[in-house]
């Protein structure tokens, strides 16, 4: 706990940071309360208030179940952590908060994780130009914004089909309310992997801020206060998400019923756990997306509104370099405000 009675006597400003994470975080659950309860809300399984609760809290139990991997990843895999200073912290999560609201606002289900990475990259390279990235976590990334979807969306087909065969003898009655009370899990299983996958994001960025505050070493481990604190925020968020986004996730993408829901969220909180255990920061939108996919394209593949699934994608596309652009300009407008400096030249 040493590190986090250094922290209560830190300089305003560190405390200033950390408190703009914790915001990114609550966004970040609000934002995403959609990718956790929007089947569970369409099947009419739960009502929307009482899901996200339910969602928030398996947001915050995540955090005694996943380790630090992804936390590790954002915080020392995007960007050269030695050249982190409070300012690139602030572009970063100035271009992924804007960028949330702006997505959150249109009712559009952009990735908060990939909004992140996005304004570590833009404020990075305002900075200290391509030097400052670390290309390993940024590839790792980049590949599962194509695979994370398509995993969950080869997962929710498989899963559907294999009910279907497994419950083709039982009548729709009786597959209906078997899989009503089934959704309860899978609800909690993808919250879950949601919690786990993104609250570390956070953990990351305010462990970066702490290493910059010279109160944590760059190899150090990520303390639990950290860790607990952003699963809360994150759970909060959860708890007073937006209904904009719920409709297209659960309502515009295809028609789901109780084993249909079932089906894609546990592709889903099968997706985030594999992510999880390997360090990589995975949407959790573009995963439930992919799952929800998945499943209406059992039935057959008009079942899928494709004209919506393309506006999905192309919030995904615009995600990073649009969060990077929103960052690199918070970082320019402080720095010829005099107070970002940016990185010293290499010596010759």
């Amino acid at each position: 706990m040493d590190s986090l009675v250094q922290f209560l006597h830190a300089p305003p400003l560190l405390l200033f940071l950390v408190i703009v994470a914790l915001v990114f975080d609550f966004i970040n659950g609000f934002h995403d309360a959609a990718n956790s309860i929007a089947t569970v809300v369409s099947t009419r399984v739960l009502p929307p208030r009482l899901a996200v609760w339910w969602a928030a809290l398996f947001n915050v139990l995540a955090v005694f179940v996943f380790g630090t991997a992804v936390a590790n990843t954002v915080g020392k895999g995007i960007i050269d952590v030695a050249l982190v200073d409070y300012w690139v912290i602030l572009g970063a999560l100035s271009g992924a908060i804007v960028w949330n609201l702006i997505t959150w606002y249109y009712g559009l289900p952009s990735s908060s994780s990939h909004a992140l990475v996005g304004g570590l990259v833009g404020a990075g390279l305002s900075k200290a130009g391509v030097g400052a990235l670390v290309w390993g976590g940024i590839t790792k990334t980049v590949i599962f914004i194509a695979l994370a979807p398509l995993i969950g969306l080869v997962l929710g087909f498989v899963n559907m089909v294999a009910i279907a065969w497994l419950f083709r003898r039982w009548t729709p009655v009786r597959v209906d309310k078997l899989f009503r009370r089934g959704q309860l899990l899978s609800a909690a299983l993808y919250s879950l992997g949601h919690g786990g996958n993104d609250a570390q994001k956070t953990a990351g960025i305010i462990f970066t801020l702490l290493v910059a505050g010279n109160i944590l070493g760059a190899k150090d481990e990520i303390p639990f206060w950290i860790l607990f604190t952003c699963h809360i925020a994150i759970g909060l968020g959860t708890a007073f998400g937006g209904w904009r986004i719920v409709k297209t996730m659960g309502m515009k993408i295809t028609k789901l019923k109780p084993v249909g829901g079932f089906a894609a969220e546990t592709a889903g909180a099968t997706t985030l756990v594999i992510n999880s255990a390997f360090g990589i920061p995975a949407s959790t939108t573009h995963v439930i997306t992919g799952a929800i996919v998945g499943v209406g394209a059992t039935t057959k593949l008009s079942g899928v509104r494709w004209g919506v699934a393309g506006r999905i994608v192309w919030a995904w596309v615009l995600t990073i370099p649009a969060s990077a652009a929103i960052a690199a300009l918070v970082w320019f407008v402080l720095h010829a405000a005099g107070v970002a400096p940016s990185a010293p030249a290499p010596a010759p």
